[in-house]
């Protein structure tokens, strides 16, 4: 075999920084020893898979069809490598969820998944629905489970459950005992709700066309936690999921209020690369959530 294990590593670490200093530190090598296996690797195959720009480097197209090749090997070394030496079969796991689904329902599926592999590492970072396609994009990240379609050629989007959101206000709000909302109501409420960029956000939207130019918003946040709070303290009326609002609707915190002209429904989605390997841990992660059933 004319290459290395770790010339692969530090290619993708080259992709993925765009710089070999930093490449070289994420991969605890000096950035002499990474810039040599770059340049070993290249010469081996009489081939250039970066544009130089001074210290940065942009893959070409060369370099964008070797990517995902090199990550699928590079996986599969690394579960035969985890297999050797633990003996189990499932190995580190790097999911991203959006704010909704991580606060809420992937600590569900992380314990059981755990609790089947004791010692199994997964990694949860929860971020924006843009956050997580871009890292899934990057392979930086093994899936994205993401509230809303998101629409790119290289993922793959497998509808996972069903949603809604709720419109909702404090008790003493002035709307809190309406029977029925209309748009009239609507345009003339004071709005908090979730930042652009957000699957919610990007649902809300779809859900008040028409009016959204004209709706008063007051506070864009990115937390459903400091959402629910501030409507709490009486500052305006919000739209979110009915996942995260289920315990303060059922203590009475927080009231509902009913747009039935709208159409608040939507999926949520795993995201994954379309050329990424689903390696066992993957696919197991994927039947626990569609077996799990979350109230």
């Amino acid at each position: 075999m004319r290459y290395t294990l770790r010339q692969l590593e530090v290619f993708l670490a080259c992709a993925h920084h765009e710089n070999v200093s930093r490449a070289a530190e994420s991969l605890s090598m000096s950035q002499s020893a990474a810039s040599t296996a770059l340049k070993e690797f290249e010469q081996q195959f009489e081939l250039r898979l970066f544009e130089r720009t001074g210290k940065r480097l942009r893959l070409n197209e060369l370099g964008r069809q070797l990517w995902p090749k090199a990550e699928e090997l590079l996986e599969r070394a690394q579960e035969l490598e985890q297999s050797l030496a633990s003996h189990r079969d499932l190995g580190r796991l790097k999911i991203g969820a959006t704010l909704t689904i991580g606060n809420y329902l992937a600590a569900n599926v992380m314990a059981r998944y755990m609790e089947e592999q004791p010692g199994t590492r997964v990694e949860l970072e929860v971020a924006n629905t843009s956050a997580i396609t871009e890292r899934v994009l990057n392979f930086e990240l093994d899936l994205g489970l993401i509230e809303g379609e998101f629409n790119h050629p290289d993922l793959e989007m497998i509808p996972w459950r069903s949603d809604e959101l709720v419109v909702f206000c404090a008790p003493s709000h002035p709307l809190a005992k309406r029977k029925r909302l209309t748009d009239r109501d609507l345009l003339k409420a004071t709005w908090i709700t979730r930042e652009p960029g957000s699957g919610t956000r990007q649902t809300f939207e779809r859900a008040m066309v028409g009016l959204l130019p004209k709706l008063h918003i007051l506070l864009e946040l990115q937390h459903t936690e400091a959402i629910k709070r501030a409507v709490e303290a009486g500052l305006g009326i919000s739209c979110l999921s009915r996942v995260s609002l289920a315990d303060a609707l059922k203590r009475g915190s927080l009231i509902e209020l009913p747009v039935s002209q709208r159409n608040f429904h939507r999926e949520f989605y795993f995201a994954l690369h379309r050329q990424k390997y689903r390696s066992a841990g993957i696919e197991r992660w994927l039947e626990l959530c569609q077996s799990i059933e979350i109230n």
